[in-house]
């Protein structure tokens, strides 16, 4: 046991002996001599500086998508939280006015709709038997659009149940032709072309359709009205597009902006000694404003 650790000691000091042997100084006692040795024999030990990047970059394309689909979530991602309010902001008051104002919108449609069908309200109504009737009177229809000998203003049946609509259409002169009941362009033509006003229950223009009467005027405004109502509702709705837009911008601008406003970065540096290096750590820090 003795002798094995006696060989692995002298092992060791030979082989120590042996790694230092290209690097022996023999001094002379001489100063200039033992110092110009000790110049030529020294060797610079190179290193290289250990950095470690910030990781905590933002990536421009993640933010614009965020923002894309949700206004101010990009911002917020990049830090930017006045920003992302104020995206947010916008994005709630322009998705509740579109809302509240296509609800506004509808009720006003409904309530000018139930104004021209209201056949059965000697106050206000419009008539297709009643225009049918007219077209017969001073435009020269055949009586066949008419399904009934019945008084025009009579109540048994809705009006729109009343005629031959192909042979209504048929039978029109003007500039158009009168939709199916209950269609779009049907509850926008009777209040918008004259051609039209012999249909209101108001109406007493004889054969001159140009005599328009205070129920069309009326309808008319309403549906007016409803319609200011949906166009208000409509820009909202094209304001929620441009408000994704320029937060999804803004994000992108903000993470570029983040990247470049502040920089870290954490390295091992080293002094160079004579025999060896010694390593310490350094942070650099760069905040531009």
């Amino acid at each position: 046991m003795k002798l094995t650790i006696y060989m692995f000691i002298v092992f060791l000091i030979a082989a120590n002996l042996f790694g230092q042997e290209d690097n022996t100084i023999m001094f002379t006692g001489n100063l200039s001599s033992d110092a110009r040795q000790i110049l030529e024999s020294y060797k610079e030990t190179k290193t290289n500086p250990i950095v470690f990047q910030n990781g905590d970059k933002k990536s421009p394309v993640l933010a614009g998508i965020l923002s894309l689909v949700v206004p101010g979530a990009g911002e917020i991602y990049t830090k930017e939280y006045l920003k992302a309010g104020i995206f947010l902001a916008i994005e709630a008051a322009v998705i509740t006015t579109a809302v509240i104002y296509d609800k506004k919108g509808d009720d006003k449609t409904i309530e000018f709709q139930n104004y021209a069908d209201a056949y059965k309200d000697s106050d206000h109504n419009w008539s297709v038997v009643r225009y049918a009737q007219w077209l017969i009177d001073h435009e020269g229809a055949p009586a066949n659009i008419r399904l009934d000998d019945w008084d025009v203003n009579d109540t048994r049946k809705p009006p729109w149940q009343r005629v031959n609509w192909t042979a209504l259409n048929n039978a029109e002169q003007g500039s158009h032709k009168l939709p199916p009941y209950g269609e779009q362009q049907y509850y926008e033509l009777i209040g918008k072309y004259h051609q039209y006003s012999p249909g209101w229950n108001d109406f007493t223009g004889n054969s001159n359709k140009d005599n328009i009467s205070p129920n069309f005027l009326f309808y008319s405004t309403m549906r007016g009205d409803a319609n200011d109502l949906y166009s208000v509702a409509s820009t909202a709705v094209i304001g929620i597009y441009i408000n994704h837009f320029l937060s999804a911008l803004d994000a992108v601008w903000s993470a570029v902006s983040f990247n470049k406003d502040l920089a870290v970065q954490i390295r091992m540096d080293n002094i160079q000694l004579t025999d060896r290096a010694l390593f310490y750590p350094k942070i650099n820090l760069t905040f531009n404003f």
